[in-house]
């Protein structure tokens, strides 16, 4: 019997809010000057290149000197004082650019209304939680990790049952929801049931809508 059902955040709960980029690299013209096209070319490249540092962060100190490296080095790299690059950041700091997918808070409250348990499980920095308020569900998710701050990643099977403990269920009364194959397989082999999410529609028997998650309850 199903218990608890644990979500990935990215390209699951959440996607990427791409009309956020235009309207940063505006303020940034605005504030400092520089050219709104080069400010999105160099937020791109900046986070390409900064996308593996964050991967051994573990406490919340780790993850502050992390953004105050990156506010300074995305400023440099525009030409900008350190001080205009934290005041960047701290206007756009980067949970702003995500938004809830689709259906994704009517899912959370139709699970919650069946007594449902409801969890998040994403390989990202130590503090989730300001994501999940940012897009607006972090007051119908019970508990949510980070697999920096649990010092393991998916696909380590290790992650799988370490969430389970946290929810208090079993591995068996868990339905997992991920948008990476290998996250799937992975969890099935701790004995959670674990589905494919792809709403881009493009994969074969994924689901392609968070509405389908209800119904795998219901049937």
């Amino acid at each position: 019997m199903i218990r608890a059902v644990l979500f990935d955040r990215d390209d699951t709960l959440s996607v990427m809010d791409a009309a956020k980029y235009p309207q940063a690299a505006a303020w940034a013209q605005q504030q400092f000057g520089v050219d709104a096209g080069m400010v999105l070319r160099v937020m791109h490249q900046h986070w390409q290149r900064a996308f593996g540092e964050w991967w051994d962060l573990r406490t919340l100190d780790d993850e502050r000197a992390f953004w105050t490296k990156y506010s300074r080095g995305l400023a440099a790299d525009l030409s900008l004082s350190d001080g205009q690059g934290e005041a960047f950041l701290a206007k756009f700091p980067y949970q702003v650019f995500m938004k809830a997918a689709p259906q994704a808070r009517a899912v959370l409250e139709a699970l919650r209304e069946r007594g449902l348990k409801i969890g998040v499980l994403s390989n990202t920095l130590p503090n989730i939680w300001p994501t999940l308020d940012a897009i607006g569900l972090a007051d119908l998710v019970d508990v949510a990790l980070s697999s920096c701050a649990l010092g393991v990643h998916k696909p380590a099977l290790e992650v799988f049952r370490l969430a389970a403990s946290e929810l208090g269920v079993a591995c068996g009364e868990v339905l997992f929801l991920d948008d990476k194959p290998e996250n799937v397989v992975a969890a099935r082999e701790v004995g959670m049931r674990a589905e494919l999410v792809d709403l881009s529609g493009e994969v074969a028997g994924a689901l392609v809508g968070l509405w389908e998650v209800v119904g795998l309850l219901d049937g």
